[in-house]
């Protein structure tokens, strides 16, 4: 599997209806990070394949 990596997109409907697991807050796309970011819990989430990966054991810190 490979990271979408800068650049890539998420689709706007898609995230509207993304919460982070840990808040229950929204998220936000970082391109520069390639990740959808919970600013409440201080984590960014990786997309993998232009698939969110909502596991915390998979997500970085901020």
């Amino acid at each position: 599997m490979t990271d979408a990596g800068a650049g890539a997109q998420v689709d706007p409907w898609l995230l509207a209806k993304l919460v982070c697991p840990v808040t229950r807050t929204p998220l936000r796309w970082d391109g520069a990070r390639g990740a959808l970011v919970s600013d409440a819990a201080g984590l960014a989430y990786p997309v993998r394949d232009g698939v969110p990966v909502l596991l915390v054991r998979e997500a970085s810190p901020i």
